[in-house]
């Protein structure tokens, strides 16, 4: 039977574009200021909802990462992943087109050339199993450039 899991955040807002807020999850009690970007016309002084959609992607991305390296007994010590998320402003239409994800990912100094390419496989398909990159999939491009380094 399937299970159905919430998360629940809020955000409170006041003003227009130079405006300010803050969303805060309602369960882990984190909150972050939230603003319009500057490129927006906004005052740029908290974090975007454009901001927050690569957060998402990128750290979905790298615990899903962890997981399945784990489940594949590779000698992961960390990954840093940097996400760069693309907005086109075609006139009054904004339209989020892609997110470059971009993992730096570190095995033990001793992992097999074996290990590495293991690695770099289960970088290239750690996004199909993101809930978040999965539910953004059909509108919003998914590049993966990783980088392997052992420690």
């Amino acid at each position: 039977m399937a299970k159905l899991h919430e998360y629940p955040v809020t955000v409170e807002w006041a003003g227009s574009r130079g405006g300010a807020g803050t969303v805060k999850g309602d369960r882990s009690g984190v909150s972050s200021s939230l603003s319009v970007p500057e490129e927006f016309g906004g005052p740029g002084q908290g974090t975007n909802p454009e901001e927050l959609l690569s957060k998402a992607v990128a750290g979905c991305y790298s615990i899903t990462f962890g997981i399945v390296a784990e489940a594949r007994r590779l000698p992961f010590l960390k990954i840093e992943t940097h996400a760069v998320g693309e907005v086109e402003e075609n006139g009054p239409q904004f339209t989020y087109k892609s997110i470059t994800i971009r993992p730096t990912i570190t095995l033990a100094a001793d992992a097999t050339d074996e290990q590495v390419t293991l690695a770099d496989q289960i970088a290239h398909k750690a996004d199909l199993y993101c809930i978040i990159t999965n539910a953004v999939r059909d509108k919003v491009a998914i590049h993966v450039e990783p980088t392997i380094v052992r420690g």
